[in-house]
């Protein structure tokens, strides 16, 4: 900088304080300081093209849900801030999308106090307008859940939620009911089967490729048009994928998670909607136990987008605030017929039952504890030949459902439906729907360090509280039914969509 102020200083003295060269020097040099103050005040590490061209934001949606409270401003990867739930929030998305104002009256003055007034027609993106109806939405059902009765308020000609199964039975109809108006879904076209776009639909497995089916059909949810769809759903099947590409007694999955990192490179390429959102509004759906390991190939889609999958184990990066946990089912023939419905309480004289096989960490203590010890508490590695299983579950009034060697166990939804209470014994589980469904309601949770203790502990609930949670298990029993044809309002595949419009809404995307 020295040569410059030289120059400056020389040719000073021959200048007059009325000459212009004066004038313009006078005006000149507090601009340049200013300048250069501005430039030192600015951090190093900042630049005008680093300003996002679009970001994503989490907000809640109301108490009721677990995963709708969040900190206020942290720190998340990528382009995500997260905010906390406020009513001052909502009025704000109304305005930044549109929804509240039209037009917009401008005040512009000039520096020479000029005042001049102009109508700017705003015009809304797709996604503005998407936004809008979110925000919307999000007030509704935040007014709905001050609303503290165990009956929901709203009519229904099919089904009014009521009672302590749920948390909030008039904030969870609401949202239900907004869900049918406004969700919509785009799937991802590219992909050839069987690695997409289908899935098993007779075994342990069948509820991923049951839901993969319903969306393929196209009657629910589905939109054509991606610029009106609030999520994009990616049609892999992590069981396809293990069958077809896995080599059995390897020990790794490189070949899965290629296909997988393949597949979002392609739609990535083709389509805005996964760089507009880092993944945020993306979801991918899996029953398989390698689900969660799977999608630990692209970090975007790890860390930002919706997972639902039946493995919600907290300990191996299942977030409840943004990842949906899915049921289990073991469907053999494809349906549920003949595996719904049970005997009356006054029929059930076994008090606790369990057969299963000897796998996981847990398994191995229930079986340690009470295979063939007790005859109030049934425990079978192999249930002998001339015993149903079915049967046993019906003629039980607790139904014992271990962990194996992950956390999900189709027992849980077995249980329920033969009218059996569920006896969840496990470790960093979130059971399905747990945002909306109140399980202590309707199923006794056992710490594993307290096996030894489950006979005096469900000797421990009495006759009436047993009859009433045996009745609750009947009532919520809809909400994990596989009908056969078309699915109905309030079943399995609703529930699940369900799930994944309160992760949607729990964030607001910016172009």
């Amino acid at each position: 900088m020295s040569p410059p102020n030289k120059k400056l200083s020389s040719s000073s003295s021959s200048l007059s304080l009325g000459s212009p060269s004066f004038l313009v020097l006078i005006v000149a040099v507090p601009l340049v300081v200013i300048s250069m103050v501005v430039f030192l005040l600015i951090p190093q590490s900042f630049s005008w093209s680093s300003l996002p061209s679009r970001a994503t934001r989490r907000v809640g949606i109301c108490g009721s849900y677990p995963c709708a409270s969040f900190p206020l401003e942290e720190e998340a990867p990528g382009n995500f801030s997260i905010f906390n739930s406020s009513e001052s929030l909502i009025a704000k998305e109304l305005i930044q999308s549109g929804q509240a104002q039209e037009t917009l009256s401008l005040k512009e003055s000039d520096e020479v106090g000029v005042n001049a007034t102009a109508k700017v027609i705003k015009r809304y993106s797709s996604l503005a307008k998407v936004e809008a109806s979110l925000a919307k939405a999000r007030s509704a059902i935040r007014e709905a859940a001050r609303v503290r009765n165990l009956t929901s308020v709203h009519e229904d000609p099919d089904y009014v939620p009521r009672g302590p199964i749920y948390r909030n039975a008039n904030s969870f109809h609401r949202s239900y009911l907004e869900m049918e108006k406004l969700f919509k879904i785009y799937v991802y076209e590219e992909g050839e089967p069987p690695l997409f776009h289908e899935g098993p639909c007779k075994s342990i497995y069948s509820t991923e490729g049951r839901f993969i089916h319903e969306m393929e059909r196209g009657n629910f949810f589905r939109t054509r048009n991606p610029n009106e769809a609030l999520v994009y759903f990616l049609p892999f099947s992590v069981v396809r994928m293990v069958q077809y590409l896995y080599v059995p007694g390897a020990h790794e999955i490189h070949a899965i998670g290629r296909a997988v990192v393949d597949y979002i490179n392609i739609i990535s390429d083709k389509h805005p909607f996964w760089n507009r959102s880092l993944g945020a509004d993306h979801f991918m759906l899996s029953c398989h136990d390698w689900g969660p390991r799977t999608s630990k190939y692209d970090s975007n889609l790890f860390n930002n987008s919706i997972r639902v999958l039946c493995n919600a184990n907290t300990s191996e990066g299942f977030n409840p605030s943004k990842d949906a946990s899915f049921p289990e089912i073991h469907l053999r023939t494809g349906e549920a017929t003949g595996l719904v419905g049970g005997i009356s309480p006054s029929q059930r004289t076994i008090l606790a039952f369990f057969a299963g096989r000897l796998h996981g960490d847990i398994r191995p203590l229930l079986l340690a504890q009470w295979k063939n010890k007790d005859q109030d508490v049934q425990v079978y590695e192999q249930l002998p030949k001339q015993m149903s299983y079915d049967y046993m579950l019906k003629k039980s009034k607790f139904c014992l459902c271990p962990s194996g060697y992950e956390v999900a166990s189709p027992r849980v939804v077995e249980a329920i439906y033969a009218e059996c209470v569920p006896v969840l014994i496990s470790e960093n589980y979130v059971p399905p729907f747990s945002d909306v469904l109140n399980w202590k309601a309707f199923s006794v949770q056992i710490e594993v360090k307290d096996i030894p203790k489950i006979k005096e502990i469900l000797m421990g609930i009495s006759q009436s509280q047993y009859l009433r949670m045996h009745r609750r298990v009947k009532q919520v029993q809809r909400h994990f039914l596989v009908n056969n044809g078309a699915p109905k309002r309030f079943d399995m595949f609703h529930m699940t969509i369900h799930s994944i419009w309160l992760r949607r809404l729990n964030i607001h995307i910016q172009d």
